[in-house]
């Protein structure tokens, strides 16, 4: 499952929905409005095979790694979010939630970069 952070605004998440990337967003389909940061991991712990989708720096932490899901911070302007959700998912690290799985990653104009569960020092990808 795709999922958006509340922090996502409207018109990213329909662009997605137009481009036929199947999502669900807190507060809207899943979860509920005003959700705090502490209570979405538990969240994720509970539902296997998420892909978390957030502009909140706080969630790139190394020590989130899990293999249930993947968190993905997107370090980019509020509009530009749906075009880089696109990126991550068909990149080649990236394209498929198996190679999601047990990743913290962070996405920016200059680069990717990643924690691994199981893996001491971060990635990053140019």
């Amino acid at each position: 499952m795709i999922l958006l952070d509340e922090n996502i605004i409207d018109s990213q998440r329909l662009l997605l929905q137009s481009w036929k990337i199947h999502i669900r967003q807190i507060g809207y389909e899943i979860g509920r409005k005003g959700m705090k940061d502490p209570e979405i991991i538990p969240f994720l712990h509970k539902t296997a095979d998420i892909t978390f989708f957030t502009r909140d720096g706080g969630f790139y932490q190394k020590d989130l790694c899990h293999s249930k899901y993947c968190i993905v911070h997107l370090a980019v302007g509020q509009s530009e979010v749906a075009t880089f959700i696109q990126r991550v998912l068909k990149h080649s690290n990236f394209n498929t939630k198996a190679k999601r799985m047990g990743k913290i990653v962070s996405i920016s104009h200059l680069h990717i970069r990643f924690w691994q569960l199981k893996q001491d020092s971060e990635t990053l990808l140019e």
